[in-house]
């Protein structure tokens, strides 16, 4: 990892930045209004929104874009792109501070492309827009105690001359009852959120978040098989009298993220987080189902061109699993994924990802950013696992987009196309899917419909521990791991500005694997243990089918606060009555500075 350091300082030094922000964390509001925004107007941000964490400046910078050059905006519209600029008004200085993309009395600057294909541009300044400080950045009249929510977003922020900060208090505190269970389901979340950034040219983010919780049996089952609480690392038993529970779980999540901006078309991150690429609900490229790794990622971004590399440290095991003090065995990946926007409104990318382990580190031939790793396993005659895929997003009559995944971890060619006789190393998995907003006119009322599948022996490797794709034995991908095929329902609905209705059906069919066997499904077991070369299908195993029914309501009080109610049921029916099981429940609580966390497997 020393010569990772290094070379993660010569990049460093190797040149000076505009400012890039810190990121937005999966799952935030920002997200679901910029999503549906694209979809809806036909205007397209110049980030990839299907590579996420977004950084706050590209949110800005997308939200100004719609501003002024929507000529009809409605006041549902309004509200949405005011959130944005309340959540992220350190791009909305004054101009006497530099962390600012415009300032105040300055007119905003619009993009405009110098050739037919849009791919070089110049800006220019627009006097028509209203200035960013009158007009988009909101202040409150009369702040908490005088120093605290100046501003609607913060709890506290600091702005002087070649420095920001931001802080926020995180909390999530939620509580259901089964009625077929003696014990609630329970999460007090408590935590930090801190940003900032110093010259314009280096940002930095930290998130500590404090957790007891107590989850419904289907993840107990989850948790016992891997050793993992879904999303978190180490943890410890949890009892509590006040609120009747006697198997719970304690554990701390933190992330963090120190980023820089080499050029106007390349930054850098280094951090400790998650990471997601898609533009649905899942992913079967890379989703933020497991705990946090560390990383470095690299983003460059000319034009119609972006490129993003991903070189990250993970865990080969949890910590359940592994005896004493002992360090976890580490694997690491190299990921890089290119996209390229062929026309305004379609998108395509290229994916690959090599997980591998070394006795003296990262394996340097993976440092470039733009060879495919297949050729370099090749060359060093490496037993090292790689994926391939690719992705597409195409919107159209401005109000749906299509989206969809592959990925390829092994297959031959001739099985696959021409014998066809289930060979178990045909190994692949897949994502279709389409949204659409404002539905019959209706504003705010957005359906989705996703279907994903992955053949048996996906994501797997003869080295279990070394060569999954997995984190701290967690899908680095879809949760479900492999051998599965699922429908993924979701209905969005705001009646009022600040009443958010969601609901979801996922439906799920998968076979699991009997006692000393496996058929596919659990990526944690080597893929050498398997009872058949040929006629494997998806599915194979003991046939399990889950449905699963959401209902969640939000209001919200002030800005990032929330008042939740949720009505939730997940039954799992398999061939092995043993296995039958319903989980069911209604609750509520809540949120301040906090996605909803959903247990959606």
């Amino acid at each position: 990892m020393q010569k990772l350091l290094t070379f993660l300082v010569l990049v460093f030094a190797s040149g000076t930045a505009a400012g890039q922000g810190s990121v937005l964390i999966n799952d935030n509001l920002n997200y679901e209004i910029l999503d549906r925004m694209e979809i809806k107007t036909g205007i397209t941000p110049q980030h990839f929104s299907n590579l996420r964490p977004i950084t706050r400046g590209d949110a800005v910078d997308f939200a100004l874009h719609l501003d002024t050059t929507l000529t009809d905006i409605s006041e549902r519209t309004r509200y949405d792109l005011d959130y944005i600029f309340k959540d992220n008004n350190e791009f909305l200085l004054p101009s006497e501070y530099p962390t600012t993309l415009v300032g105040e009395n300055e007119p905003v600057k619009e993009k405009v492309y110098t050739d037919s294909t849009q791919t070089f541009y110049t800006y220019r300044e627009n006097p028509t827009a209203a200035s960013p400080r009158s007009s988009r950045y909101f202040v409150n009249d009369k702040p908490l105690l005088k120093y605290f929510y100046k501003t609607p977003a913060n709890f506290f922020e600091i702005n002087e001359e070649h420095f920001y900060l931001r802080a926020n208090p995180i909390i999530n505190f939620q509580y259901a009852v089964d009625n077929n269970d003696e014990q609630p389901v329970f999460l007090n979340l408590r935590g930090l959120e801190v940003r900032g950034g110093i010259d314009d040219r280096i940002f930095f983010y930290t998130n500590v978040q404090e957790n007891q919780a107590r989850y419904a049996g289907y993840v107990n089952d989850y948790i016992d098989r891997t050793g993992a609480v879904p999303g978190a690392g180490l943890y410890k038993d949890y009892n509590s009298e006040i609120f009747n529970i006697n198997r719970g779980y304690d554990f701390t999540n933190a992330q963090a993220l120190l980023a820089f901006n080499v050029s106007e078309h390349v930054g850098v991150q280094f951090g400790h987080g998650r990471n997601f690429i898609g533009n649905g609900y899942r992913s079967v490229l890379l989703s933020d189902f497991s705990t946090n790794y560390f990383y470095l990622k690299l983003n460059w971004r000319v034009g119609k061109f972006q490129l993003q590399n991903i070189f990250s440290e993970t865990a080969g095991n949890s910590r359940a699993n592994v005896n004493g003090d002992q360090l976890l065995p580490k694997k690491y990946l190299a990921t890089h994924y290119l996209g390229y926007r062929l026309f305004k409104n379609l998108q395509i990318g290229i994916f690959e990802t090599v997980v591998f382990n070394r006795e003296n580190g990262f394996e340097l031939q993976y440092l470039n950013p733009i060879i495919l790793y297949r050729t370099v396993e090749t060359y060093i005659g490496s037993p090292d696992n790689v994926l391939l895929g690719g992705d597409l997003k195409y919107n159209f009559a401005k109000g749906f987009q299509l989206y969809g995944q592959f990925i390829l971890d092994e297959f031959k060619f001739d099985e696959l196309f021409i014998e066809r006789r289930g060979w178990w190393a045909n190994k692949f998995a897949g994502q279709v899917g389409i949204k659409a907003v404002d539905v019959a006119g209706v504003e705010s009322l957005d359906l989705q419909a996703e279907y994903n599948f992955s053949r048996p022996y996906t994501y797997t490797s003869r080295d279990s521990t070394f060569g999954s794709y997995t984190h701290y034995n967690q899908a680095l991908a879809h949760p479900l791991g492999a051998n599965f095929k699922e429908t993924v329902l979701i209905a969005k609905y705001r009646p009022l500005k600040k009443l958010y209705l969601q609901a979801r059906y996922i439906r799920a069919n998968y076979g699991a694997d009997p006692t000393g066997q496996n058929f596919g499904g659990n990526i944690l077991l080597s893929n050498g243990r398997r009872p058949m070369e040929f006629g494997n299908e998806t599915g194979q195993g003991i046939a399990t089918q889950t449905a699963i029914i959401g209902i969640d309501l939000s209001y919200q009080l002030f800005h990032n606060a929330f008042i939740d109610l949720n009505f939730f049921q997940r039954t799992q029916d398999s061939d092995d009555p043993a296995m039958n099981q319903t989980a069911r429940y209604i609750g509520g609580g809540l949120r301040l500075n906090m996605a909803k966390i959903r247990q959606d497997f």
